[in-house]
């Protein structure tokens, strides 16, 4: 499929070619300070989000984890603590890897961990290499989409699964004021004070409208060639899990 010309960055429209280079801006810019906003944004949440995802997906010892847009190493780190065999984390971002490795190397964690500067969209792995393939709260981010979802089908072995964390659609009526307020007035402030970009978390918190809800995004795993596809709503559905698998 040809590519749009124009795609979504938050609520702008820009050139299909430049959102890659604006996402890896943001990245860059937030990098120092990303763990640090992610505890304040969700008053901690994504740390118990994150527990439930990793028991979700059972690490077992041999199991090879390819772990997408993953560059602070945050799942790394808790799929290798619950007993997975070895991880590979990538991201387009040079800035967030580096904050990474620099965490791993405090918590002698070198061994086990690869560190790969790649475009979810066309990864540089053979076919059929890892047993699980997750990405959290990265996914919105990439220009195309259902060309990751069909570079993640290629890479995971026959039987392998796909476990994706990320921001969706609230499933409790009534709330939709308030979290508009929180996201489009106080997350930016809390980004100027913080981590000195405003901009940058204003286009994250604009980017979580612009992407599909728990059922689209099934559909498009459906789309991609992943089966037994299925999803769990954490916060009232402030985010989502969803699982499918290569069969």
């Amino acid at each position: 499929m040809a590519p749009e010309a124009s795609t979504d960055f938050g609520f702008q429209r820009v050139p299909w070619g430049e959102k890659t280079a604006r996402v890896r801006g943001v990245f860059s810019s937030v990098a120092g300070r990303y763990d640090v906003m992610n505890d304040l944004m969700s008053g901690g949440l994504h740390r118990l989000w994150k527990t439930a995802f990793i028991t979700w997906l059972r690490p077992r010892a041999g199991m090879h984890l390819l772990d997408l847009a993953g560059g602070t190493g945050d799942i790394a780190f808790r799929f290798l603590a619950a007993g997975g065999g070895r991880a590979t984390v990538a991201d387009i971002n040079r800035d967030m890897l580096l904050v990474g490795q620099n965490r791993a190397r405090r918590r002698r964690l070198a061994g086990p961990i690869e560190w790969l500067c790649a475009n979810a969209e066309s990864l540089p792995l053979p076919d059929a290499s890892v047993d699980a393939v997750t990405c959290a709260f990265g996914i919105r981010n990439m220009t195309d989409k259902a060309g990751a979802l069909a570079e993640m089908h290629r890479v995971l072995k026959p039987g392998g699964r796909f476990l994706c964390l990320e921001f969706s659609r609230l499933a409790l009526p009534g709330l939709e004021g308030l979290y508009d307020t929180y996201s489009f007035q106080v997350v930016p402030r809390l980004g100027r004070m913080v981590a000195g970009d405003e901009a940058s978390y204003r286009y994250l918190a604009e980017s979580i409208r612009t992407f599909p809800d728990q059922d689209a995004f099934a559909a498009m795993l459906t789309r991609a060639g992943l089966g037994n596809v299925s999803y769990r709503n954490l916060a009232g559905g402030i985010a989502a899990m969803h699982s499918a698998w290569r069969i």
